[in-house]
């Protein structure tokens, strides 16, 4: 039987979302690393960077409950020892996300590669909540003929809707009330009886909240990326912010609803 080892890698600060990734994995291999590593070279802003949660004993006794075998934090100096050469993650990488976060997907395929190089996994879990990121991985991993199968894992939700993300808790009471503006126009899009309707009732229905700050929606070919003309594998992604904290959150669009 061939050796397996699969990687969950994360920027800590864990929660039922990724715990999810820790369970999946288990069922590809008994020997789960967790990495615990805040990316510098995917914030392009200093004061995001300062003000993401860090967590990492917490975090590692969440991770080793769930299944995890071994915890790996390496410090900055650990991952970048020398002068870093940048992954570049193409068209792709510099449309939504990558917009207004020069370079992010740069940084993203830059600590995914010595992840692995470190941890030589067999498998690695990422999260579909970060979708854009997901596409690009698994994308660079097979032009690069790693040899690593790239698992995803479906959006992890609270009880009220809200997409589970580590910024979560920079929420107040009131922020979070205002964030569920953000599964409420996914859900109530995958409803329309075509791809322009969805379109429009997801932006309508963003618009509609007046602490929503909205930094892009949109119906998208999951193959390609490009806006969708029909339901076949669409998916509507939706980025902004609530009170200065950015959340993003996207769901596939239901072939049986939309035509």
């Amino acid at each position: 039987m061939t050796h397996t080892k699969v990687l969950v890698p994360t920027m800590g600060a864990l929660h039922a979302g990724h715990l999810s990734l820790i369970e999946i994995g288990k069922q590809y291999s008994r020997e789960i690393v967790v990495s615990i590593f805040v990316n510098p070279l995917q914030f392009e802003d200093p004061q995001d960077l300062a003000k993401y949660p860090r967590s990492v004993e917490s975090d590692s006794q969440q991770a080793l409950l769930a299944g995890a075998t071994q915890i790996w934090a390496p410090t900055v100096e650990e991952i970048y020892p020398d002068q870093v050469s940048v992954i570049d993650s193409g068209v792709i990488g510099r449309k939504f996300e990558g917009v207004g976060r020069e370079g992010h997907f740069d940084g993203v395929l830059t600590v995914v590669d010595r992840l692995f190089k470190h941890v030589q996994p067999t498998h690695a879990v990422f999260g579909e909540k970060d979708f854009q990121q997901l596409f690009i991985i698994k994308k660079w991993a097979k032009k690069s003929k790693l040899g690593i199968e790239i698992i995803s894992a479906p959006v992890i939700r609270d009880v009220d809707g809200l997409a589970l993300s580590s910024r979560n808790v920079r929420l107040g009471a009131d922020d979070r009330k205002t964030a569920l503006v953000i599964s409420r126009a996914l859900r109530q899009a995958t409803h329309e009886r075509s791809v322009e309707s969805a379109r429009d009732r997801l932006h309508d229905v963003l618009a509609s909240e007046p602490g929503f700050e909205l930094d892009y929606a949109e119906i998208i070919n999951e193959d390609n990326f490009e806006p969708a003309t029909s339901a076949r594998k669409s998916r509507a992604l939706v980025a902004g912010w609530v009170n200065g904290v950015r959340l993003l959150d996207n769901m596939q669009m239901s072939a049986s609803v939309i035509a």
